[in-house]
């Protein structure tokens, strides 16, 4: 899971791009990803440029498959899936 609270619309819209295309928009700042620890250093690698490490934070949470059962979900949304292949 990765979520972020970034202070400027310019840099948080280039985080959010980036991260649509890792996983799946849960919540405005919350992405749930199911990639593994190299696409997660990928990630942190090409967010760090993105962001004001004065003023942003990115917060980075594993969740390994025994919590996904541990998920609710109170009003809209549902637990994202976790791809079984990926396509290249």
């Amino acid at each position: 899971m990765i979520c972020y609270d970034i202070a400027d619309d310019h840099r948080r819209n280039k985080v959010a791009r980036l991260l649509e295309g890792w996983g799946e928009r849960v919540q405005e700042s919350v992405f749930e990803c199911h990639i593994t620890p190299t696409q997660q250093r990928q990630i942190m690698a090409d967010i760090a440029p993105l962001i004001d490490a004065e003023q942003d934070k990115v917060r980075y949470h594993a969740l390994c498959g025994k919590d996904r059962s541990k998920i609710t979900v109170m009003g809209q949304g549902r637990v994202t899936r976790e791809i079984a292949y990926w396509l290249s």
